[in-house]
């Protein structure tokens, strides 16, 4: 739950601009300073998401990151600096974010995100953003949202086009929009296809949007739709979702009710069933 907690003057004065906004007002920003959000992956989508959610003056933020900064991570992670290559993201993006604002507490999980650890770092926080890169991760942090009741704010990006939307438990999840992850190989990562860098800071942006309406409990959030855009075009579309009552995980007669082995599930390695027959 939310704990709202009283301003100081200096945070009158920082948040002023939130304040003044009668959707926000003073119960709003207190909303904010007593919220706790987890960022997995502090990359493209990561980076603008927790600059933008610590400006904002979220309590406290975790970032769960295993990587170090590499120069050509600098093209669009804002969270980093050229003098940080080399560096644990997680130490970078922790200065970065304390250097914009002092109030936020940043909590660092410098390991990768796996079923053993998922359902112990999750719970902790109030919303989590999903910044992963790759699909076990994808399906693994949706699995785990659902598993401990999370709201998961979720984007994705690609070359000049990007898609964002937001899942509520009971409300649909990735595996609804998504039921079978596609073939190994067919779906080309950032590494091999590249991405425009401001397009992580548009769909990160959003996502810190989004986060902050859930925080407050104001407007209308983006479940049940997803955002889907075209750079090249600067089109936005909408699609609208819904909960796939066949859905193995928060379908009717779920049969995923505890967290798997997404690696195999995204055929990156082989079963132990296969690997003995």
């Amino acid at each position: 739950m939310v704990q709202e907690i009283k301003l100081s003057p200096r945070q009158v004065k920082r948040y002023s601009r939130h304040i003044i906004m009668p959707v926000v007002g003073s119960k709003g920003q207190r909303k904010l300073l007593g919220s706790k959000v987890l960022i997995v992956g502090a990359g493209g989508l990561g980076s603008p998401s927790a600059v933008y959610l610590a400006l904002a003056g979220v309590g406290t933020i975790g970032l769960v990151d295993f990587d170090t900064v590499d120069l050509s991570n600098l093209q669009r992670q804002i969270l980093h600096h050229d003098a940080d290559v080399g560096r644990p993201k997680v130490e970078s993006a922790k200065k970065t974010m304390l250097a914009y604002n002092p109030d936020t507490k940043v909590v660092t999980h410098q390991t990768r995100l796996t079923s053993e650890n998922a359902m112990d770092i999750i719970p902790q926080y109030d919303v989590v953003v999903n910044g992963a890169d790759n699909f076990p991760s994808r399906y693994l942090v949706n699995d785990a949202c659902y598993l401990a009741g999370k709201p998961l704010v979720d984007g994705s990006i690609l070359i000049f086009d990007g898609q964002a939307t937001v899942f509520i438990p009971g409300k649909g999840c990735y595996r609804c929009l998504f039921p079978q992850p596609p073939p190994p190989g067919s779906v080309p990562s950032c590494a091999e296809a590249g991405v425009l860098g401001a397009m992580t800071g548009l769909v990160g942006s959003i996502q810190a949007v989004e986060t902050l309406k859930l925080l407050m409990g104001i407007g209308d959030s983006l479940a049940s739709r997803l955002l889907i855009i075209e750079g090249l075009s600067m089109e936005f579309r909408e699609m609208r979702l819904r909960r796939n009552p066949e859905c193995p995980l928060c379908g009717d007669h779920p049969t995923v009710t505890e967290l798997i082995d997404y690696e195999v599930f995204c055929g990156l390695t082989p079963s132990a069933a296969a690997a003995h027959s």
